[in-house]
């Protein structure tokens, strides 16, 4: 009998460790334990609604609630979204689902109360991707630190914005900051503090916290800012034309009365979801991936951002918060797998390679400046395999460093002396070399997979060779540092000295097997960039302000 109830007795302590209720604004929610860490996760939280049907391009609609405990175990869903052939390493479960709008909180093993709270946007070029798809876990390794990853909507159905009451634009930044106001809301109960609050993203993440950092609606829901690899003066951030974005898309899909914008809308509204995700945009030869963020007409009613991110920089116009900001040595890698395609089309036209973001007087001028910028990366030599190198430098300045670079001058020329700006180098020696050389490069965003665990928890990480554990470990002590106090080294660290950026460009922080400060970040190519864009910068625009409608009587 003293057997039975001693084994009863143990099962129920077994069980209870298992399993985590915590009280929310939402209702009881109730969490388990992850089988590979010291962790609790409470999957598949919805923060917020989707509108569907004909509604579906607009802001989100406030979250559920219950009174009954919520059982937040992951059911795998994702954003409606392009098919992309899933790797061997990711779930085969997926599912689809309009009503994507969930968030997943991962709670250290603790007591503890008033934890620091991480909130991570995942990236995908505003078309792929979903919340659970990057996870920190071996940064909880202190048990100091709550993670919040969450889906958002994603290519037209999140970025459609046709300046109409019905498309507005934005939707899925609007997501974004429904998910932020739910933690404000709700972290309490998992253990987080917030007013504690770390906004953080890679790629297309990066670019979104980049502009949350700078829309009045997100103001006061976050207090420290890490964009990994993106920035709000991308030409893939924020649509230049977003209203003829939108008509180029519609007449590739046979539909021609574009010009009627009620016309226009219609045809949206009433697109079968399979419809909106079927291109991935991917091959664009003008860095864009066609839908992203825009700026929305100023109907003073909920958007998310109705001036552009550069004026709003130059302006100061904008809370100034603590900025980790940086990327990979060479982020245009990410286009290395179209090199062999693409160096023959630059030869032949390389004006289609220039981002939207730039305008011309004639085609003349166009060629001219196509040709200027050519010269600039590949000399007077055709793109060729004996300068590919030039070509990685070409792409990298496009997407990421010329526009983070820029912007990290004008926070400090506004008056922000808490960035800190680096640059991410090491690779290991079982990386590739880059075709047709003998040089290795950090691929995009691979600093974000120094702090980042993947999709499941890298058991396998004690494998790799001492050099890589040891640069995982550091970026992790200074994302943690960071998260904690708002600088990566903060007085008294062992680490070396990083002051903040300045007006000049310096410092920044080199990180690589050893970190080392250093002057000014890409000086000559980032020279280069301000003579092209003093001259020939397009502002993005609003759609413009749609007729009234004809009422029939």
């Amino acid at each position: 009998m003293w057997t039975v109830c001693v084994l009863f007795l143990c099962l129920s302590i077994v069980v209870a460790d298992e399993w985590r209720e915590v009280e929310t604004a939402q209702g009881p929610v109730r969490g388990r334990k992850h089988p590979d860490a010291e962790v609790y996760a409470f999957y598949n939280i919805p923060y917020a609604k989707s509108p569907v049907g004909e509604d579906k391009f607009k802001a989100p609609l406030p979250p559920p609630t219950w009174s009954d405990p919520y059982e937040a175990v992951n059911e795998y869903v994702i954003c409606p979204q392009f098919k992309m052939e899933i790797p061997e390493f990711m779930p085969k479960h997926l599912v689809q689902h309009e009503q994507c709008l969930i968030a997943n909180v991962y709670v250290p093993d603790t007591d503890k109360k008033n934890l620091s709270v991480y909130v991570y946007v995942h990236g995908g070029a505003f078309i792929i991707g979903y919340g659970d798809m990057m996870r920190a876990l071996r940064l909880m390794d202190n048990k100091d630190i709550i993670v919040v990853t969450f889906n958002y909507r994603l290519s037209i159905h999140g970025f459609l914005c046709l300046g109409t009451e019905d498309i507005p634009g934005n939707a899925g930044m609007k997501d974004q900051v429904a998910l932020l106001r739910w933690v404000q809301e709700n972290i309490a109960g998992y253990g987080g503090n917030p007013e504690d609050v770390t906004l953080a993203g890679g790629s297309a993440g990066s670019a979104s916290v980049d502009l949350l950092m700078l829309s009045k609606s997100a103001e006061g829901l976050f207090h420290r800012v890490i964009p990994e690899s993106g920035g709000n003066l991308a030409a893939f951030t924020v649509q230049t034309d977003p209203l003829e974005n939108a008509k180029t898309q519609a007449r590739k899909w046979n539909f021609t009365n574009v010009d009627d914008i009620y016309a226009l809308e219609k045809f949206y509204k009433t697109a079968p979801m399979r419809l909106l995700t079927s291109d991935p945009f991917f091959d664009r030869t003008d860095s864009t991936f066609l839908f992203s963020p825009c700026v929305e007409r100023d109907t003073g009613d909920g958007a998310f951002l109705t001036e552009s991110p550069l004026s709003i920089l130059k302006k100061g116009a904008y809370r100034k918060l603590p900025v980790l900001y940086g990327f990979a040595n060479m982020e245009g890698l990410m286009r290395i797998d179209q090199f062999e395609v693409w160096k023959q089309k630059m030869n032949e036209k390389f004006s289609d390679f220039l981002p939207p973001n730039l305008k011309f007087d004639s085609d003349e001028e166009r060629e001219q400046v196509a040709k200027e910028i050519k010269k600039f990366y590949f000399g007077d030599k055709p793109v060729g395999n004996d300068n590919v190198l030039g070509y990685v430098d070409f792409f990298s300045d496009v997407f990421f460093t010329y526009p983070m670079l820029v912007a990290a001058k004008l926070h400090a020329e506004a008056g922000n002396d808490q960035v800190y700006l680096y640059e991410f180098s090491y690779v290991d020696d079982a990386t590739p070399f880059i075709p047709h050389t003998k040089t290795r490069g950090a691929n995009h965003c691979a600093q974000t997979t120094a702090v980042m665990d993947g999709n499941f928890f890298e058991k396998n990480e004690t494998n790799m060779s001492e050099k890589s554990q040891n640069i995982k470990k550091t970026v992790r002590q200074l994302w943690h540092n960071f998260i904690k106090t708002g600088k990566p080294v903060p007085e008294g660290s062992s680490l070396p000295a990083w002051p903040a950026v300045g007006a000049d460009g310096s410092p920044y922080m080199s990180i690589d097997e050893k970190l080392e400060l250093r002057g000014v970040l890409l000086e000559e190519r980032t020279r280069f960039w301000d003579g092209i864009y003093q001259k020939y910068y397009r502002d993005p625009v609003p759609p413009p302000e749609p007729p009234a409608k004809h009422v029939e009587l």
